[in-house]
């Protein structure tokens, strides 16, 4: 089966300069421009009542939605690749501006970043640093949420890669937006679980930090070794993780390291 991952974005971003340089709008950028106009017209306060976050952060997320609309639409080469304008753990591990132009073709090819703002997007997609999780409670176009307003568009566009399964890498609230619907159209996802038996009863604890590091590890090591089908993603084995088969079943690859 020809596999697409999708992960979550990071919280953070920042406006960068490649090389690799953005080459690519975003499949869904007037709906980006949408949503960030939506914000606009909610005033300062409104804006941080969405976002939910303190002044500090509020303040340069708000400054940018002043002219947010307009950068979206320009040259992607003039503005921030995807892949490296995301800061956070997760991104880190996955490294991509050391990759190789092999490598980040394969990202290209089979990695997709589920996004609030901008949906879905693809590596090299020209970005401009934004703030709008996908569990925010932005009313738009007669849905209540940003679940109502993608509906199943998200996994249109990922199976309109060539896709006919999907890696779920990402957080329960990113993946939500996908999974439901790949389901009913019986499009088969297979998730990925890192994690470490508790002691007191041998459950798989899946702690956040780590987690978001395993998670850019795993997209790295796909990366590296060109890996284009489901049975071959079982022998990941970076950061003392191994597959535990037990643990793993058609839709689960579980992913097991002891612990330290």
């Amino acid at each position: 089966m020809a596999l697409m991952l999708m992960i979550s974005p990071a919280k953070r971003m920042d406006a960068v300069e490649g090389p690799p340089l953005a080459e690519t709008r975003p499949a869904f950028l007037a709906d980006a421009q949408r949503l960030a106009g939506e914000l606009r017209s909610l005033g300062y306060h409104g804006a941080r009542s969405v976002w939910r976050c303190s002044n500090e952060l509020a303040r340069p997320n708000w400054e940018r939605l002043a002219t947010m609309p307009e950068d979206m639409a320009r040259d992607p080469r003039l503005l921030s690749p995807a892949m490296l304008a995301y800061v956070g753990i997760q991104y880190q591990h996955l490294a991509p501006q050391v990759m190789t132009g092999r490598q980040l073709a394969w990202l290209s090819s089979h990695l997709r970043v589920l996004s609030g703002m901008y949906g879905v997007l693809r590596p090299l997609d020209g970005v401009v640093p934004y703030r709008l999780e996908m569990q925010a409670r932005l009313a738009v176009g007669g849905h209540r949420d940003l679940y109502g307003f993608w509906g199943d568009r998200l996994l249109d566009a990922i199976l309109g890669a060539g896709a006919d399964a999907i890696v779920n890498v990402a957080s329960h609230e990113y993946a939500k937006a996908v999974t439901p619907w790949a389901r009913r159209a019986g499009i088969p996802v297979v998730t990925c679980v890192f994690g470490t038996p508790r002691a007191s009863d041998g459950r798989l604890a899946q702690r956040a930090t780590e987690l978001k590091a395993a998670r850019g590890a795993f997209v790295r090591w796909c990366a590296e070794r060109g890996v284009e089908e489901v049975g071959q993603l079982g022998g990941f084995a970076e950061r003392g993780y191994a597959l535990d088969r037990s643990r793993s079943g058609a839709g689960t690859l579980a992913f097991v390291r002891d612990a330290r």
